[in-house]
């Protein structure tokens, strides 16, 4: 073999790697999880670390306990869509009602933070929750385990929502959230009942080389995101819901982001997470650390919570095109940070919550999002915080896999 020839073998094998490690990176680009570190986790529990012994046991039991639930199919619902498919989804607005004063009641008037058990009746965002949830917890159960049992279950889902033609779900989100008596189509507020999209990928995601999921179905899932991302581009609905000024705006923002570095549109995902500096963080946040908009509602400190949340999320993908959200701030110090630092004191009741909130609020849903900030910001005062809030058995939950003490 001459010299010429070896060198251009040589070139191709290096290639041919870069190739494949370049994949690899591709598909961990949509998790909000850091893959890296769940793969460090996962050798400590394989060594029986005692820190990850009891949440690791939690994780296959909540597994197992669902394994029996499901598949759920859109068409599953008894009522049809406006368009005649039952192929399409379809909700009621969440905080709308009859109008007592109209014999009909319609059309119906807002009562923001009051859910209409009517909602219920509609079973596709029950269902499709139960799909992203799920399949979640399958893709972490088989990710630490092993365990091929969980990934089958997780496919199993997926083909029926998203890949059988007999009962996946057309690629839109037309009749979210609709309003009787207002329009025969849905709100662009009924974007928010679309958050499992991302659970969904970050489960899919931690199944690889799982036998449970093949290429061909990797493929088919991708031609349906890349539908449905098409629908979010042209849509009114969706291009309305990208413009809210508040929590709707950043939830948005997960969603698009997770499917752009899902179906390989990075460019995509970098210009949206960039563009959160200024429309969402900058926009949503003052200098105090209030969120305002979520201050104004009925249910502020839940909301106060949820976008919260959702910044975390964004700032997570955010890291996976090499964008820093975590550490941004504007010019007068609003910031992601400055947001949680302002709620904290209230969350730990050292001061009183003056703002209006209708329902009980449970302050332990905070333990992952301090959790987390310890771990982002490698500050302490925020794992103190998680213990504050934890209840009974909170150091159990899956989230102490995701973001270790230590």
């Amino acid at each position: 073999m001459n010299q010429s020839l070896k060198i251009s073998i040589a070139i191709f094998v290096i290639f041919l790697i870069v190739l494949k490690n370049d994949l690899v990176a591709q598909q961990s680009n949509a998790f909000i999880l850091d893959l890296n570190l769940l793969s460090k986790v996962r050798e400590s529990i394989q060594a029986n670390k005692k820190e990850y012994k009891e949440p690791y046991k939690k994780l296959l039991r909540d597994a197992d306990k669902i394994l029996e639930e499901g598949p759920w199919s859109i068409t599953e619902k008894e009522q049809t869509p406006p368009s005649g498919d039952k192929h399409d989804y379809m909700s009621l607005g969440k905080y709308w009602w009859p109008d007592p004063s109209k014999p009909d009641g319609l059309p119906y008037i807002r009562k923001d933070g009051e859910t209409n058990p009517e909602t219920e009746t509609i079973s596709d965002s029950k269902y499709f929750d139960k799909v992203g949830k799920n399949v979640q917890i399958f893709g972490l159960a088989y990710f630490f385990s092993g365990d091929e049992k969980y990934a089958e279950k997780a496919v199993s889902l997926i083909k029926t929502w998203f890949i059988d033609p007999k009962t996946k779900m057309n690629p839109n989100f037309n009749f979210g959230q609709m309003i009787k008596g207002k329009k025969s189509e849905g709100m662009p507020s009924g974007l928010i009942e679309s958050r499992p999209f991302h659970q969904v990928i970050e489960g899919v995601g931690f199944m690889e080389g799982s036998k449970s999921w093949t290429e061909a179905d990797q493929k088919s899932l991708v031609e349906w995101f890349g539908k449905y991302y098409q629908w979010l581009n042209e849509s009114d609905i969706a291009l309305k819901e990208s413009a809210s000024t508040n929590n709707h705006g950043i939830w948005f923002d997960v969603q698009k982001v997770s499917i752009a570095l899902f179906i390989g549109k990075r460019d995509d995902a970098t210009a949206i997470v960039n563009e959160a500096k200024a429309k969402r963080i900058a926009a949503q946040i003052d200098t105090e650390g209030k969120q305002a908009r979520e201050l104004a509602r009925t249910r502020s400190l839940h909301y106060t919570y949820f976008n919260i949340d959702a910044m975390f999320k964004l700032a997570s993908l955010a890291e996976k095109v090499g964008v820093d959200l975590w550490s941004y701030k504007t010019e007068d110090d609003r910031s992601i940070k400055k947001a949680l630092d302002w709620v904290m004191p209230y969350v730990l009741r050292e001061k009183k919550w003056e703002n209006e909130q209708i329902d009980e609020f449970k302050m332990e849903r905070f333990y992952p999002i301090f959790l987390q900030a310890a771990y982002q910001y490698k500050d302490e005062k925020y794992l103190k915080a998680a213990d504050e809030v934890s209840v009974e058995n909170t150091f159990k939950d899956k989230i102490n896999l995701c973001y270790p003490r230590k």
